[in-house]
């Protein structure tokens, strides 16, 4: 297998979809991508599988200083989840965590506005969620998000990216219920080395993609 098996986040989600075959064109479907990197994955897996799309807001809690390692993660309804071994390895305190998910909840808030423009969110109970990021590596956000899409009630929830560690893999294979994970290379180093074109993703670019998404979703179920 190629050292980057993703040109870029289209070609990553073309090649997801095209291990969710199962379910193109189900009713009871809908996919969520996690910003920003995530949505431009999940355009074109519902593009494929022709089912609506919607954001689902999740937050990193980095450490501080080292803000790119994980300490957990945020998402709406005040969950919260932690990667306790990277709390307790490095001795971060509770005042410490709230602190960072005050912070990053404000920030929540914020795209929600920008990247909805005042659209409702898709109804999500009783509904199969295909949860979709552009890769893993601890695995805390999409646990968060897990988690506060349980809350939703939904009929059941799909993880599914196109890169990830095997291990972390197997952790979400034990919370979700189901997993698909595209390419799980080992060593795994970071989930840009998945791609050839990794930049970053604009609040721009994901308010775009969810407007033109919006535009020619049908069957969508609203909220009442």
């Amino acid at each position: 297998m190629s050292d980057h098996p993703f040109e870029d986040r289209q070609d990553a989600g073309r090649a997801l979809a095209g291990h969710l075959e199962r379910y193109r064109g189900r009713r009871d479907v809908v996919v969520v991508g996690l910003p920003r990197g995530g949505v431009p994955v999940a355009y074109e897996v519902a593009t494929a599988l022709r089912v609506p799309l919607d954001v689902f807001l999740v937050r990193k809690l980095g450490v501080p200083g080292r803000e790119e390692l994980a300490m957990g993660a945020i998402a709406g309804g005040g969950v919260v989840v932690l990667n306790e071994d990277v709390v307790r390895g490095l001795g971060i305190s509770q005042r410490t965590i709230q602190e960072a998910a005050e912070r990053e909840r404000r920030e929540l808030l914020r795209r929600e506005e920008v990247y909805r423009e005042g659209r409702p969110a898709l109804e999500l109970t009783g509904r199969t969620v295909i949860v979709v990021d552009d890769g893993l590596a601890t695995g805390a956000s999409m646990r968060a998000a897990v988690k506060a899409l349980r809350r939703h009630r939904t009929a059941a929830i799909v993880v599914a990216v196109p890169t990830a560690p095997a291990s972390t893999c197997r952790e979400l294979r034990a919370e979700a219920d189901e997993t698909v994970c595209v390419v799980t290379p080992s060593p795994f180093l970071a989930v840009g080395l998945s791609y050839w074109d990794f930049a970053q993703t604009t609040d721009r670019e994901v308010r775009d993609l969810l407007r033109r998404a919006a535009r020619v979703s049908t069957g969508a179920v609203r909220p009442s």
